[in-house]
C-alpha cells in the first residue's frame, strides 16, 4: 500500500507541476491574444484584464493594411516553402548515401559535412554577404532560401541518416531481387517508411526559415523583398505603444506554424523519439 500511495504521490506531483508549466507557458500567450482584441484605450488598463469588456478586429485591420505586411507574408511563404522543400529532398538523399551506400572514406566525409553544424550562423553572415554580392543575389529571394537550405543541411541529413540506418536491409535486398534500382529503394522503401523523421526534418526547416531574421534583414534593403520576422521588427519600431497592432501582426505570423504542427503533430513526438539516435 505504502508503495501504492507514492506512485500515486508522484504522479500527482507531476500533474501538477505540469499544469503549473503550462500556465506559465500559456499565461503570456493568452494575454497577447486578448490585447490584440483590445481597443488601444483599454491596452495599458491597470490592473490589467485578462478578458476584456470590448472586442475589436481594428487592430488587425491596421496591421494587416499597413507597411506591405501582405507582400512580406507572401515573401515568407515562399522562401519557407522553397527551402522547406529543398532541404527536405536534398538532406534525405544525402542521408541515404551516408545510410545505405558503402564507398571509400565515407564516414570521414560525413563527419567533414557535419561539421557545418558546429559554425554560429551569425559568422557566417559576412561571407554570405560578399558571395551573394557578387553573384547578384542581394534584394532577390534565391539568396534567401538557397543560404538557408545549405545552413539547414548538415543537421537534417545527420538526423535523417539514423532514421534510414533503422530501415531493416532486407527490405531493400527484396526490392533488388524483384529487380529494383537504388531510386527504387529510396523512393518506395526509404522514404514511406521515414515518415516520423521527414516529419521532424519539414518542422524544423520550416520553424528556421520562417522565423530566420539576421540574415534576411541584411541581404534585404529593398522594403518590397523584406520578409515578415524583418517587417514585424520594422513595424514594431514604428509603433511602439501600439502594442495590440503589434500582438495582432504577430498572431497573423503563427498562424503558418501553428497549421504545420496541426499537420504533422502525430508523427512530431515519434519523430523525435527516433531520430538521430543511430549514426
Amino acid at each position: 500500500m505504502g508503495q501504492k500511495n507514492n506512485l500515486r504521490l508522484n504522479k500527482s506531483v507531476t500533474f501538477l507541476l505540469l499544469c503549473v508549466g503550462l500556465f506559465i507557458v500559456l499565461l503570456p500567450l493568452w494575454y497577447m491574444i486578448v490585447t490584440s482584441f483590445k481597443p488601444q484605450t483599454m491596452v495599458f488598463e491597470m490592473p490589467p484584464r485578462l478578458w476584456p469588456q470590448q472586442w475589436t478586429l481594428n487592430n488587425y485591420i491596421a496591421a494587416l493594411g499597413k507597411e506591405n505586411f501582405g507582400l512580406y507574408f507572401v515573401n515568407s511563404s515562399i522562401v519557407t516553402i522553397l527551402t522547406t522543400l529543398g532541404t527536405t529532398l536534398i538532406a534525405s538523399m544525402l542521408a541515404f548515401v551516408f545510410a545505405k551506400m558503402h564507398f571509400p572514406g565515407k564516414e570521414a566525409i560525413f563527419y567533414v559535412f557535419l561539421l557545418g553544424m558546429m559554425v554560429p550562423p551569425v559568422m557566417l553572415i559576412i561571407p554570405q554577404f560578399l558571395v551573394a554580392k557578387n553573384l547578384g543575389l542581394t534584394n532577390h529571394l534565391q539568396g534567401l532560401f538557397l543560404v538557408y537550405i545549405t545552413m539547414n543541411l548538415p543537421m537534417q541529413t545527420f538526423l535523417l541518416r539514423g532514421v534510414f540506418e533503422g530501415i531493416p536491409r532486407e527490405l531493400e535486398e527484396a526490392a533488388l531481387i524483384d529487380g529494383g534500382n537504388r531510386w527504387t529503394i529510396f523512393r518506395h522503401i526509404i522514404l514511406p517508411n521515414s515518415g516520423p523523421g521527414l516529419a521532424v526534418v519539414i518542422i524544423n526547416t520550416f520553424l528556421y526559415s520562417w522565423e530566420e531574421f539576421p540574415w534576411a534583414n541584411v541581404l534585404m534593403t529593398n522594403s518590397k523583398m523584406r520578409t515578415l520576422p524583418v517587417g514585424i521588427a520594422l513595424f514594431q519600431s514604428a509603433h511602439l505603444t501600439e502594442w495590440g497592432q503589434v500582438f495582432a501582426a504577430s498572431l497573423v505570423a503563427l498562424i503558418p506554424v501553428i497549421i504545420i504542427f496541426s499537420i504533422f503533430q502525430r508523427y512530431f513526438v515519434q519523430g523525435i523519439a527516433t531520430t538521430g539516435l543511430k549514426g
